[in-house]
């Protein structure tokens, strides 16, 4: 299990970078959420470039997932792995399942930052 962290640039670009445990979301400092759902995505889904429709924790089940970001860094992602999504301007990223075996995926809205 990893944290990665997904978000834009000063220019709009995305990038990935993974969190050390001691800056990821913890007891001590959590993130505020307001809802979670569960999706899942067939094998061979790809969807295009897309910044996120809001900030949100998004938590790998089942499956692997490719994202590709603005800045060209592509990461692959399996079970267990979370990325705290905060690209919600600019170009986005890409999303892909990787492999013959569906992603499912726990989302968790979180409340917007003031």
């Amino acid at each position: 299990m990893a944290i990665y962290r997904i978000d834009a640039d000063e220019e709009g670009r995305s990038r990935i970078a993974a969190l050390a445990r001691s800056e990821a979301p913890s007891p001590d400092a959590p993130l505020p959420a307001s809802s979670v759902y569960f999706r899942e995505f067939a094998p061979g889904t790809f969807l295009d470039w897309h910044p996120a429709p809001r900030r949100q924790v998004v938590v790998l089940l089942s499956g692997q997932l490719e994202n590709e970001c603005g800045d060209g860094q592509v990461r692959r992602f399996g079970p267990g792995d979370a990325r705290i999504i905060e690209d919600t301007t600019g170009g986005g990223h890409t999303t892909r399942v990787i492999g013959d075996q569906p992603a499912v995926v726990a989302v968790v809205a979180l409340v917007p930052e003031r």
